[in-house]
């Protein structure tokens, strides 16, 4: 046992030795101490402890070998991560304490928020009307209100924020994905018309063997421009948010368009469409393209196809301002409305499963503005139905 305690007390970095070790065996054979824990402890410390400084050490040390003592001071000289921490603070609350919270309506909102920022002087947590975290307050991180301003908080966690200030970054869509299956491909397939253009490259072996036989046998090839697909099509593709749980089967879909369609282009956007898009979500920031721009580059024979789950605050689509990342000058449904008169052949393509449409506000409010009947789930029926749509 005394060996076992001897190495011990090396494990626990105190300055013991070999030499301290024999003193404290010869110390025990003269019989010194009481045979009893209590005058073990001060003969052991007295004997193998030269310097007061590690008393404390020894105590954790020999405390936690002899009697299952946990070693309590090494957590709390440990970093306790900041994410725990704020767990601490996040209050827990039950269904029907949340049906309690009242959402207040966008102007409300905003200028209680403005009140607040001019009233509000240091740190708040847990409280239900300052800027803080936790709690109830419609402003702040880490927290719950229905119908909030998330302020300095990662990532979402109930998704009942109607604005964000946050800098949230996005991965673009990987256009290499290798499908399961070939079905999402066969689906956009019944959006197709053929044409021949470019360089004469390709055998047309009917009317090679028809100039053959006119000519007496003789060999006349004849060639013709490859034959692709002519459809010109405008993706517009929501990234970011409620859209992260539909990220494999939008990369799918956006790797199936980019084999299928030789005059593609596509843009990123989050939640809604606004007065700016963007190509490369790693600079969306430093790297945006006016959607007057988009609006004016592409003819009206291309095909519009939007690609969301429509799932956000209304406020986001009906109101200017509204905007989650940023002050939009013009609502999002004026966007909207101005791409779908430009292109009149536009769909909505929503990952989102069709039976929970009906319970969501801002589904309803994109339908209204897209066509209730215009828009489709990203299921092969619902492909199948759009690409029928668009090719009419």
């Amino acid at each position: 046992m005394l060996i076992d305690f001897f190495y011990h007390l090396k494990a626990a970095q105190l300055p013991v030795t070999i030499r301290e070790y024999l003193d404290l065996l010869g110390t025990m054979e003269q019989r010194v101490a009481a045979p009893n824990l209590n005058e073990f402890y001060y003969l052991t410390r007295t004997v193998l402890i030269k310097d007061e400084r590690f008393y404390d050490r020894f105590d954790r040390a020999f405390g936690a070998f002899f009697n299952g003592v946990p070693d309590l001071q090494e957590a709390i000289e440990a970093d306790i991560p900041a994410e725990w921490l704020r767990k601490m603070i996040e209050r827990h609350l039950s269904d029907e304490d949340k049906r309690k919270l009242e959402k207040m309506g966008w102007d409300k909102l905003m200028e209680t928020l403005r009140e607040r920022l001019q009233e509000q002087d240091g740190a708040h947590h847990g409280g239900s009307k300052w800027i803080g975290t936790g709690g109830t307050s419609p402003f702040g991180a880490y927290g719950y209100h229905p119908e909030g301003v998330r302020i300095g908080q990662k990532e979402s966690r109930n998704r009942s924020a109607v604005k964000v200030w946050d800098k949230r970054e996005f991965r673009n869509f990987d256009d290499s994905v290798e499908l399961g299956t070939r079905n999402i491909k066969v689906a956009l397939r019944r959006l197709r018309q053929f044409a021949r253009t470019g360089a004469v490259e390709e055998l047309d072996l009917d009317d090679t063997i028809r100039s053959t036989a006119d000519r007496g046998g003789m060999l006349d090839l004849k060639m013709v421009p490859e034959r692709h697909n002519a459809v010109k099509v405008l993706l517009f593709l929501d990234v970011g948010g409620s859209m992260d749980d539909h990220v494999r089967v939008c990369e799918e879909l956006f790797s199936a368009c980019r084999s299928e369609f030789k005059h593609l282009e596509y843009y990123y956007f989050h939640n809604c469409v606004y007065e700016r898009v963007w190509r490369d979500n790693r600079r969306r920031h430093d790297e945006t393209i006016p959607t007057w721009e988009v609006l004016n580059a592409y003819g009206g024979d291309y095909k519009l196809i939007f690609v969301g789950d429509a799932t956000m605050s209304p406020y986001e689509i009906l109101y200017p301002n509204a905007s989650v990342e940023h002050w939009n000058e013009e609502p999002g449904q004026v966007w909207l409305q101005r791409l779908i008169n430009t292109f009149s052949k536009a769909i909505w393509l929503n990952p989102q499963q069709d039976a929970y449409w009906d319970r969501i506000p801002s589904v309803q409010v994109i339908r209204e503005i897209i066509g209730p009947t215009r828009m489709y789930p990203m299921t092969l029926d619902g492909l199948e139905q759009g690409m029928r749509y668009l090719a009419k």
